[in-house]
């Protein structure tokens, strides 16, 4: 149902935050298409009219967040695999930097939230359980005109990873999925090399989902580019210091 309530019960529902659209969207369809339950939380309707999808509309970026989510899980308290796919750019504006708040909270903080509901509760279970959240290649650069954007993707990615090494010893698995160019409203670049589609990103978030791997960056091609634009802009940045910290020489007659 797409409405706000329960579905029948049954086997484990997949949690999947950020569905309204995207890559979250076609994650649940994906899911939904082979037969699994899917619990879904957006800002928005997503529009999905099947009986396997209960939907619940919050902003992942408010308090009201984490208070939904454990009223969710005390509802499904099998639940033992949650996808998080909230995401959203900004347009850096020097004048007002309130949009880069609500990036920080919607591509980092909820995820950190996310996790502060579902880890103790997995461990009180003891039945382990397993957080996709989804990063993206923009961790490896800086961008000028979406600061938040890239800055919030790599404090995601190395909290990740620091996550999943800590759980591993109680069964719980964390795995950070990286993208490049995926084709929905963030890729709004001018160019988008080696864009992948939304079908194409949901299957490798399922198979993130089976394999249960710690990383998953996709496409390889856009890793090895990201990785060559963070070498240079390391460069650039290592250049600039040693030009700035150089002694500067009088002129003649001085």
């Amino acid at each position: 149902m797409s409405a706000e309530g329960g579905t029948d019960p049954g086997e484990a529902p997949v949690l999947v935050i950020g569905c309204s659209d995207g890559i979250g969207r076609q994650v649940a369809l994906s899911l939904i298409g082979r037969g699994e339950r899917v619990v879904g939380i957006s800002r928005r309707d997503a529009g999905i009219g099947d009986p396997r999808y209960e939907h619940h509309t919050v902003d992942v970026s408010t308090a009201e967040f984490p208070v939904r989510l454990r009223a969710i899980i005390s509802a499904h308290p099998d639940l033992a695999a949650a996808i998080h796919c909230a995401a959203v750019g900004s347009d850096f504006d020097p004048g007002d930097l309130r949009g880069e708040l609500v990036c920080f909270r919607t591509n980092l903080v909820s995820a950190v939230e996310t996790a502060a509901v579902l880890v103790p509760h997995w461990r009180e279970r003891g039945a382990g359980g397993h957080l996709v959240v989804l990063s993206s290649l923009a961790d490896l650069v800086v961008l000028s005109d979406a600061p938040s954007y890239a800055a919030s993707k790599a404090g995601l990615s190395r909290w990740l990873r620091g996550l999943g090494l800590a759980l591993r010893k109680d069964g719980i698995a964390v795995t950070n999925v990286r993208f490049g160019f995926v084709d929905t409203k963030l890729a709004v670049a001018p160019v988008r090399p080696f864009l992948m589609s939304r079908e194409r990103a949901a299957r490798v978030v399922l198979g993130a989902l089976r394999s249960r791997r710690a990383v998953v960056s996709r496409p390889r091609r856009a890793l090895w580019l990201a990785t060559a634009v963070a070498s240079i802009q390391r460069l650039g940045l290592a250049v600039e210091g040693m030009v700035r910290r150089a002694p500067r020489r009088g002129r003649r007659g001085e």
